[in-house]
């Protein structure tokens, strides 16, 4: 079925191609009798604007890309339920691009929203994912661009962000607070920045409280999965079967530690406690129940959205940006897998 033009319509009522183009635009000099028979045409033809001309001269697509690591995860998930509703109530449709973890791939999926002309993307890096050229390319190019949970601190663009040291702080410290004196950390993939900063505030912790850190204890997860969190329970136990106390880098490798403590009768938290992050919602229904550090990851995809949409404006405008960091605040949620 070929595309509906002005023309058409135009020919179909005897009147100019420029009286349709008015007509739709309600414009104040052409007469509401034409205007009404021009849309009802319109509708009867199913015409619908070229969105390609829309936006040449406009210099708008109304569009936004947003690329996240995994859609199945809990925190991303409700980034992009905040995300799209932001951006449906101020007019714009979101393109959603999953890296799968993967550099190349997020490398291609920035190469596409630049060639659909989006007028601003939205990304969390993967875990390959540095301060690499597809990151400078945005930012080249002046697309307004913000990086939230997974960033580079090199990459000079807007930010939104937990103080990932700070929450690993607290989270240690209530493992110590509860008593424990050896803890593990299961850590994240060397590259990812919230995953260092969640070591560095591990070892912070650790060095607060007069407790020697040791690195036997750190095990480094490559995918960040479940089976992870279970294998690496598994060697804790068989390395340091004196440790009592289990930091891990997300509740879904912590639920992993709990499913094999539960399955090789190791109480929990009377032997091990054990902490994770990100208040996934089957940290509440697992038992015993997980504690957790919260993560505001609604907040975080409004903040997100709302400030591209602040950069948007200033470059539509063409009014200078500084790039802004936002700095959202986390909380411990304890609940019976470490209280003691």
């Amino acid at each position: 079925m070929k595309d509906i033009t002005l023309k058409e319509i135009a020919s179909q009522l005897g009147i100019s191609i420029t009286t349709v183009s008015k007509a739709l635009k309600n414009y104040p000099d052409v007469s509401e009798k034409t205007k009404k028979a021009v849309i009802e045409m319109a509708q009867t033809l199913h015409y619908t604007p070229n969105s390609f001309a829309v936006n040449l001269r406009t210099k708008e697509s109304k569009t936004i890309g947003l690329i996240i690591p995994e859609v199945m995860h809990h925190f991303f998930s409700n980034v992009i339920n905040a995300i799209i509703d932001e951006a449906e109530k101020n007019g714009y449709l979101v393109i959603i691009l999953q890296s799968n973890e993967s550099l190349e791939l997020e490398k291609k999926q920035v190469e596409l929203l630049i060639n659909k002309r989006v007028d601003g993307i939205i990304m969390s890096l993967s875990n390959e994912s540095n301060n690499d050229d597809h990151v400078k390319e945005i930012i080249n190019r002046g697309i307004p661009f913000v990086l939230f949970d997974k960033i580079t601190k090199l990459a000079k663009c807007s930010k939104v962000i937990i103080d990932d040291q700070k929450a690993a702080i607290n989270a240690t410290q209530h493992l110590i607070d509860q008593g424990c004196r050896k803890i593990a950390h299961i850590r994240g993939p060397l590259n990812p920045q919230n995953a260092i900063d969640r070591y560095i505030g591990y070892k912070k912790a650790l060095e607060k409280n007069n407790i020697s850190f040791d690195a036997s204890l750190v095990y480094t997860c490559e995918n960040v999965t479940f089976e992870e969190g279970i294998e690496f329970t598994e060697q804790i136990c068989k390395d340091h079967p004196d440790v009592d106390g289990i930091f891990a880098i997300t509740d879904l490798v912590a639920v992993g530690a709990l499913s094999y403590c539960n399955d090789h009768n190791i109480k929990v938290p009377e032997q091990i406690a054990i902490i994770g992050f990100s208040n996934w919602f089957m940290s509440q229904v697992i038992t015993p129940k997980l504690s957790t550090v919260d993560q505001p990851s609604h907040q975080m995809g409004i903040e997100s959205f709302q400030l591209l949409l602040e950069e948007m404006n200033c470059h539509k405008e063409g009014i200078p940006f500084t790039p802004r960091t936002i700095l959202l605040e986390t909380s411990v949620i304890v609940r019976e897998s470490s209280m003691r």
